[in-house]
């Protein structure tokens, strides 16, 4: 594997608030995701950054609602991060929605070809919508929107696929040019079943 091209902070070094959080993830996770400490370089565009990832990815945290469910935003991620090339984003939240979609394949196949993935006609719509946005979003039209209505999805889920797809636009330049990698922790995870205490 090759290391980062940028110095990674040591956990002890970042300001506290930034520690606070990164602790908690850990707690939650069981090890600290390479981005954290990654970003933690430059605290102010850490903030920045995991404010509007938050408020995207964990609606609640900033008091809104969302149409769309924790597993369609990871496969938001996972579908356009590949079509981005961005290993990092790909492994880190293919794995996030093996979990919440309860599926070990879907994963793979959303990267690969999300048209032949295991996945609902609306969850197709909503990674067909978002592809556009990541690819082609200069050509968005009435139509596109109308195929995302046909499945249910209201103009604020749209403003949510096409804000999560940019977000992690960005995201997945950051970990490519940085040489960002995927904790090995990812891998595996919603892929093998957990041991069940007897």
């Amino acid at each position: 594997m090759t290391a980062p091209r940028y110095p990674v902070p040591e956990l002890k070094d970042v300001p506290e608030d930034i520690r606070t959080k990164i602790l908690e993830v850990q707690e939650k996770a069981g090890f600290v995701p390479n981005v954290f400490l990654a970003f933690a370089r430059r605290p102010a565009e850490w903030r920045a950054f995991f404010a509007y990832h938050d408020a995207l990815m964990v609606p609640e945290s900033v008091g809104r609602t969302s149409g769309l469910t924790k597993g369609d935003r990871e496969m938001i991620v996972t579908a356009t991060s590949a079509a981005n090339n961005c290993l990092y984003c790909v492994v880190a939240h293919g794995a996030i929605l093996r979990i919440y979609e309860k599926k070990p394949l879907v994963a793979d196949q959303v990267a690969i070809n999300y048209r032949k993935a295991d996945i609902s006609p609306r969850q197709r719509a909503m990674l067909d919508f978002a592809m556009k946005v990541c690819l082609q979003s200069d050509e968005i039209e009435d139509a596109d929107f109308a195929a995302l209505q046909a499945q249910g999805f209201s103009d604020e889920d749209a403003w949510d696929i096409a804000a999560i797809t940019a977000f992690f636009g960005l995201s997945n330049r950051m970990a490519s040019f940085s040489g960002m990698m995927p904790n090995p922790e990812f891998y595996l995870m919603g892929r093998v079943p957990k041991n069940k205490a007897a």
